[in-house]
């Protein structure tokens, strides 16, 4: 063990002691009530029984993304991830789904695998440095460095230089993104895209088309729905779906848009009340129907980018249905995909409803190529 190892785990052991009441208050907020315990306690979280391709992904989109790779693998499948609602999507692809415990628990927690691929920016010492040494490949995929974070990279050039020392193998989103990764010390580094652009879209639920046009504020973040309503005059043939991009946040919004619609005079409802889109407002209040509702709207108004933090989501879903899509400015964590779709209108929010009007469909003009990181890891 290194010097820098030791110095390493004591650290985390200290953050660990102190962290405890602050992780005890969290298990009774519902976001992190299903995750606290297993990830800082290893509670119903046991390792991976099987040896294979163990993939790590932080959320629910990114988790997601990894579907098409995964399908083209004869290999024992297992994913961490760190989120609810990314282990839920975890399961659907492998029982074999578990959330990655914190670092300090890491080494008595790993067991032997063929390959660990990790997913965006999940840069995690000991995940890595624990992996190789119980020898498994390792792997960074979908890799990206964001303008806003690149100066603080390298404030800590040393330390990712540590991380990337433990790295055999980096897949990168840009060039831009390859420069960057080689400064911070990756070696072995392609580019190859964002394997968001390579993922399939699918309808799994189909609704008849409104005779008015749908507005789709999709995966919108706290803030962004009252900046919108604030914005948005809703017309007389305009029928406006609001998806926030958290589960937790239903009760909030809905009182949002509960206001919005009486003061605008219109109908409004959630729709896990009242299982249609009849009225002029409707939050979606459950997971997994975005994609469907896409697949109907004329305009869609993508979250995440109209505040500072998030950095954008991804345009293809909506651009794969031909949609309208407006964004805010701060999209620095989707670069790769905005670069890949035409006609997107990027505005300021005050200007929501003149630009509106000046809208053209979008359309995807290339895709990602995942076979480079299939071929690796068979």
């Amino acid at each position: 063990m290194t010097l820098f190892t030791l110095f390493y785990l004591c650290i985390a052991l200290i953050i660990y002691i102190l962290a405890i009441p602050f992780l005890f208050l969290l298990t009774f907020k519902q976001k992190y009530q299903h995750s606290i315990l297993r990830r800082f306690a290893l509670w119903k979280n046991p390792a991976f029984e099987k040896k294979g391709v163990w993939f790590h992904a932080a959320s629910f989109g990114e988790v997601r993304s990894l579907k098409p790779l995964i399908s083209r693998l004869d290999s024992v499948i297992n994913i961490s991830t760190i989120t609810q609602t990314g282990y839920e999507e975890a399961c659907k692809l492998t029982k074999n789904s578990r959330y990655l415990p914190f670092e300090l628990l890491l080494p008595f927690w790993i067991k032997k695998q063929h390959a660990l691929v990790v997913s965006e920016a999940e840069l995690w010492y000991l995940l890595f440095l624990v992996a190789k040494l119980k020898g498994a490949k390792t792997y960074l995929i979908n890799a990206r460095i964001s303008d806003n974070s690149y100066k603080s990279y390298l404030k800590f050039s040393w330390f990712y230089k540590k991380i990337f020392a433990q790295i055999d193998m980096v897949f990168a989103q840009s060039v831009k993104d390859k420069n960057r990764l080689l400064e911070l010390g990756a070696k072995n580094v392609i580019v190859n895209g964002n394997i968001k652009a390579f993922q399939e879209i699918e309808v799994t639920r189909t609704y008849t088309k409104p005779s008015c046009e749908v507005i789709t504020l999709a995966s919108a973040h706290k803030g962004e729905e009252a900046l919108i309503l604030k914005n948005l005059k809703l017309g007389d043939n305009q029928k406006l779906i609001v998806v926030p991009r958290h589960p937790e946040r239903f009760d909030d919004v809905d009182g949002l848009l509960l206001n919005y619609a009486k003061k605008m005079g219109l109908t409004y409802h959630r729709f896990s009340e009242k299982d249609n889109l009849e009225s002029d407002v409707v939050l979606i209040d459950c997971m997994g129907e975005l994609i469907n509702l896409y697949a109907i709207s004329d305009i869609v108004i993508l979250g995440g980018s109209f505040v500072e933090g998030v950095g954008g989501h991804n345009p293809l879903e909506p651009a794969h249905f031909g949609c309208k899509i407006i964004s805010g400015k701060h999209i620095f964590n989707q670069e790769a995909l905005f670069s890949l779709v035409e006609g997107i209108e990027v505005i300021e929010i005050e200007n929501l409803n003149s630009d509106m009007k000046e809208l053209h469909g979008t359309k995807i003009t290339s895709r990602t190529d995942i076979e480079p990181i299939v071929k690796v890891l068979t």
